[in-house]
Formats: structure tokens, C-alpha cells, sequence
């Protein structure tokens, strides 16, 4: 794989950003394999306005977007009325997300995290755009990585190393358990339980250590009154789908 943007395709285009996203396209077009079924992607002709991608085997469909510089913990996305609306219908495309150095044209990072762990809770709304602007009224979003289990998040390329075909088919794999669970409240308690696990950042932990972060789901949740219940419901599941093993007198092992 070359992890670097082609330079040359884009001598054409006198905007910055038009370079930027015709170098980005081409390299995703001719580098990048559909994570979910290891096919071939085609570029959406015409704009497409929801997604860039999509696999002709198992008609998945992706949505790019590109940052110079770091990863940071927030990505800039366009409306936020789409985007909500977006979560709530079928057609909401996964994401792909490159970093890349503006001196070098090196890629550092490329990702793609699935549809089925974007819920309205990791959606920022930003301010409205002043008066004066162009679209004035306008309201924006912002896309909170943070808030997305690592287990979402897979890499093609991290740091500037590229993972093997096999890790990346393997790692869309371990994430979809995630897929059935269609409720929206239902899917928001789930990913913040395996945040919680996470953040313990050990293969084997105790209850006690998940029910830490009671008051932090609590804050997330606050219509639900027995938190701890929840915490023990949501590790059942993990364990039935095998991400998290029980091991007795209440530890766990993280098993992804």
C-alpha cells in the first residue's frame, strides 16, 4: 500500500481543497479494499450527496473525509439536521477518515469506523453561522470520536504503518454484534458500557472497577435509576457475544 497522496493528478485544480480531495479519492479508489467483505470499491458518480464509496459485492457504502494534521478528538462534518436525520434512516453510509502531512503528502492515519456506532450522542451541534455570513443561520456539526469504543474505530494505516488485509477484515468482524442492536437507547447504553470497559484499559477487570463509572453514566443516562442493573445487563451481552468472558467472582476478560 503507498501511503502517500498522488501529487501529480492534482496539478490541474488551482484550490487547495480541490487538490486535497481529488488526491484523497484516487488514493482511496486505488488503495482501499471494502472492510467489510475485502471486494473493490467504485467512486459514486455525481456526487453522490450521503457517500464517495460503495463495494458492488456486498453494497456498503462510505463517506470520506480528510484532515491535515492530527487526528484530534472531533471531526468536522456538515449539517447537523442531515446528520441526525441520517441516523435515523436506512441508508446512512459508514466513515472513512485520513490524516495526512500538507509537506510531505504522507497519509499518517486512514480509518473506518461502521454506520451502526454512529448515534446522536456523538453528533455536536455547532453554532449557528453569524448574520452576516454567506448561509447565515446555518448550523454545522461535529463528529465526537471520543465517544466511539476503540473497537469502532479500524485502522488501515495508524501512525503511518499499515495493517495487514486480514486485521482490518478481522477487526469490521469483532464489531458486528454491534449491528443488531437497532434500538437507539439500547445501542447508546451498550457502547458506553464497552467505553467504560476500555477506559479500565486492562484484559481483565472487575465489576467494581465498571461500576466507577456510574456517575459518568448516570450523567449520560439520567432517566434510568438503576444504573448498576444496567452495567451487569449490558456485560451479559458482551459476554453472550463474545467480546468480554466471565471469569468468576465478578472479574472479566476483555476478549477484543
Amino acid at each position: 500500500m503507498d501511503l502517500k497522496l498522488p501529487f501529480e493528478i492534482a496539478t490541474n485544480y488551482s484550490s487547495g481543497s480541490q487538490r486535497i480531495r481529488v488526491m484523497t479519492e484516487y488514493w482511496v479508489n486505488n488503495s482501499v479494499f471494502c472492510p467489510s467483505c475485502g471486494n473493490d470499491l467504485n467512486n459514486f458518480e455525481n456526487n453522490k450527496p450521503v457517500a464517495d464509496f460503495y463495494c458492488k459485492k456486498c453494497s456498503e457504502e462510505f463517506e470520506l473525509k480528510s484532515k491535515q494534521g492530527a487526528m484530534g478528538k472531533k471531526i468536522v462534518d456538515g449539517a447537523y439536521s442531515t446528520m441526525i436525520e441520517r441516523l435515523k434512516s436506512e441508508n446512512n453510509p459508514n466513515f472513512f477518515f485520513l490524516t495526512y502531512d500538507r509537506s510531505t503528502l504522507e497519509i499518517k492515519n486512514f480509518l473506518t469506523i461502521p454506520k451502526y456506532f454512529f448515534i446522536p450522542d456523538i453528533i455536536e451541534k455547532r453554532k449557528a453561522l453569524n448574520v452576516t455570513a454567506r448561509r447565515a443561520g446555518w448550523i454545522g456539526c461535529n463528529i465526537d470520536i471520543k465517544n466511539i469504543p476503540e473497537l469502532g474505530k479500524i485502522f488501515y494505516v495508524q501512525n503511518g504503518a499499515a495493517k495487514s488485509r486480514n486485521e482490518v477484515l478481522g477487526n469490521w468482524n469483532k464489531t458486528e454484534f454491534v449491528k443488531s442492536t437497532h434500538d437507539i437507547e439500547s445501542k447508546g447504553w451498550l457502547l458506553d458500557v464497552l467505553i467504560c470497559v476500555e477506559r479500565i484499559k486492562k484484559n481483565e477487570f472487575s465489576l467494581d472497577e465498571v461500576y466507577n463509572f456510574e456517575s459518568f453514566l448516570k450523567a449520560k443516562h439520567p432517566v434510568n435509576n438503576n444504573v448498576k442493573a444496567k452495567i451487569r445487563q449490558q456485560l451479559q451481552y458482551l459476554r453472550d457475544k463474545n467480546i468480554v468472558e466471565f471469569v468468576g467472582r465478578g472479574q472479566y476478560r476483555l476478549k477484543v
